[in-house]
């Protein structure tokens, strides 16, 4: 990592409609990417969607969809992905190394979703991320955003096919008109995980709320 590599943020959020519940479980995950650009903080969305899917898989398979769109810039970017899935978080900060120092074995049982679990390991190889978990659906505006692209997602089976203009400036503007959020500053949020990265520090385990 260098001081000059480019900072992406990224919140990360999924849905399954239906999870535990017999016949198909249709999907989708959301994300919003964010970049410094010369004229401020630049947006864009991502999700994808799946006729029969969970949680977990959809958790995964946005993180690669992200990572991968953020490869084609042709640059090594700095990147925290910001998720309220535990397992998403907790597997690439605890659970790959080991696997990994283990040729991807578990001392017990199978690995789920290793073929997945492998294609994320391989794209995270290809810049520099930290991952960083946050509680969902306490009130953390671009977890609440991310969250509605995934809902949007799973309900209308839609995909994005890579990284779309945002709605979270007019989404942010609506919610603020309802009376939510009205401290809130979306840049200086991203502010303050830049300013960690441009100074060298680990992001923390659990973002802040």
């Amino acid at each position: 990592m260098t001081a000059s590599s480019p900072i992406a943020v990224v919140h990360l959020d999924e849905s399954c409609l239906g999870n535990g519940r017999e016949g198909q479980t249709p999907g989708g995950t959301g994300g919003l990417i964010e970049v410094r650009t010369a004229t401020g903080v630049e947006r864009r969305d991502i999700y994808l969607h799946h006729p029969d899917t969970t949680n977990n898989r959809m958790a995964l398979e946005g993180a690669i969809a992200t990572l991968d769109v953020l490869a084609r810039k042709s640059h090594r970017f700095q990147v925290v992905i910001v998720s309220d899935s535990q397992y998403l978080i907790r597997g690439m900060r605890e659970w790959v190394p080991n696997w990994k120092a283990r040729n991807w074995r578990r001392k017990t049982g199978a690995i789920e979703n290793l073929e997945l679990w492998q294609r994320l390991d391989r794209t995270a190889a290809r810049h520099d991320v930290q991952w960083t978990w946050v509680r969902g659906h306490r009130g953390h505006v671009k977890n609440e955003y991310s969250n509605d692209l995934a809902v949007l997602a799973a309900t209308e089976q839609r995909t994005s096919n890579g990284a779309v203009a945002s709605g979270f400036a007019e989404w942010f503007v609506n919610k603020q008109e309802a009376g939510k959020y009205l401290t809130y500053d979306p840049d200086e949020s991203f502010a303050a995980l830049e300013r960690y990265l441009q100074a060298g520090k680990p992001i923390p385990l659990v973002a802040a709320e």
